[in-house]
């Protein structure tokens, strides 16, 4: 499959489909946290960056097989949004395959644009990022498209909120001395309440990032954090171990990582092209096996290469 990978163990929505409607590494952001790499096309032009009728005609051949799944997610290897194409896959799903759930794994910062918000209304879940409030630790965090202001942003999310009656799971990636100031978690939670999502999801980093001074938030941070932002309805989602449980984690593929790095350490797009996997899916078994202990992750001129812990 060419813009369908998974099922994939997913922490949030138990086993899920992806659906990859951008190239690599095309979006809006350039977020210093972001598994999948620094942002290749910083853009927030909406287009079909890939053929939606080829979309349409892998997930007709795939979901007419009835797998089991608990969400088919638009993800993937950069923002999903950007496809003008989005609501015509998700309009086919709804119209054909009904009995599946959708979700989209965005960040959020198109939904000012009320075409699009049109577009997504059939979604059964929508999954957007508030990482920053404040004009400074957005771009640190977060290195926008010059176009794109954060005030427009969370008033696209809160516009998102009074005509979509589908659930809405705002994610907070959190990262030590940079939002989880008091003034930036007042800032934060203030306009959470002001979009009014069925949860907040608090994360924070599992695995190497694009920039290596971004390390994990400490379990007892992260629970003060999530006291903090009461009375929103509010979960912390940073543990990967948590994916063992979900049908669809593969002990299979974790021995084939093991194996291929036994040999000699590998990048992640070693891997993806070794084991024949979609970034997204690799990365769900990376942070698990490193919470574990199993692997450890080095800094190189080339990139970060995942070797065996010794």
């Amino acid at each position: 499959m060419k813009y369908l990978f998974g099922p994939v163990p997913s922490r949030r929505l138990g086993i899920s489909l992806g659906v990859d409607l951008v190239p690599h590494k095309v979006c809006s952001l350039d977020c210093i946290y972001c598994e999948v790499g620094r942002t290749t096309n910083l853009t927030v032009e909406r287009k079909e960056y890939v053929p939606v009728d080829e979309v349409i005609g892998e997930l007709g051949n795939y979901l007419s097989q009835k797998p089991k799944l608990d969400f088919i997610t638009f993800s993937g290897q950069g923002e999903p949004t950007l496809n003008i194409g989005l609501g015509k896959v998700l309009n086919y799903i709804k119209d054909n395959f009904p009995s599946y759930k959708v979700a989209i794994l965005t960040n959020g910062t198109l939904f000012s644009d009320a075409s699009l918000r049109a577009e997504v209304l059939r979604a059964d879940v929508i999954l957007p990022d508030l990482d920053a409030v404040s004009d400074t630790v957005f771009k640190k965090i977060n290195r926008p498209h010059k176009s794109l202001n954060n005030s427009k942003i969370i008033e696209g999310l809160q516009s998102l909120r009074t005509e979509f009656s589908g659930k809405i799971f705002v994610e907070v990636f959190l990262i030590e001395a940079v939002n989880d100031t008091q003034s930036e978690l007042k800032k934060i939670k203030r306009a959470l309440l002001s979009i009014a999502p069925d949860l907040v999801q608090l994360n924070s980093l599992d695995r190497p990032s694009t920039e290596d001074w971004v390390k994990k938030m400490p379990e007892q941070r992260l629970m003060e954090i999530a006291d903090f932002f009461k009375p929103l309805e509010t979960e912390i989602v940073a543990n990967p171990q948590t994916r063992t449980h979900i049908q669809s984690f593969s002990g299979d593929i974790e021995t084939r990582i093991l194996e291929t790095i036994k040999r000699r350490p590998c990048t992640d797009t070693d891997l993806c092209s070794i084991l024949g996997l979609h970034i997204n899916e690799l990365n769900k078994y990376l942070g698990t096996m490193i919470t574990a202990g199993t692997i450890e992750s080095i800094h190189m001129e080339r990139g970060v290469f995942f070797k065996l812990k010794q």
